[in-house]
């Protein structure tokens, strides 16, 4: 049961642009970390993650960084 509940998940993160680059999510544990985002964007601040980290869990996952990427605060990765 627990597959299936995170098979979309998985899909979801490959479809999204952030992933796309396949480094990103260092550990591909399907969410990112601050310092996972830093390696990406160096830029990025500790406040700027926390604003996207809308459930305040420590981590991103797919729905907030496709939200944080609609906002304009997260840069969209293609290659």
């Amino acid at each position: 049961m627990k597959l299936f509940k995170t098979l979309p998940l998985v899909a979801a993160l490959f479809a999204t642009p952030l992933w796309a680059a396949g480094q990103v999510d260092a550990n591909a544990d399907g969410v990112l970390t601050l310092e996972e985002v830093q390696a990406a964007f160096p830029e990025l601040d500790a406040d700027s993650f926390v604003a996207m980290d809308q459930n305040a869990d420590g981590v991103l996952d797919v729905d907030e960084v496709s939200a944080a990427q609609t906002a304009g605060l997260l840069p969209e990765t293609d290659s």
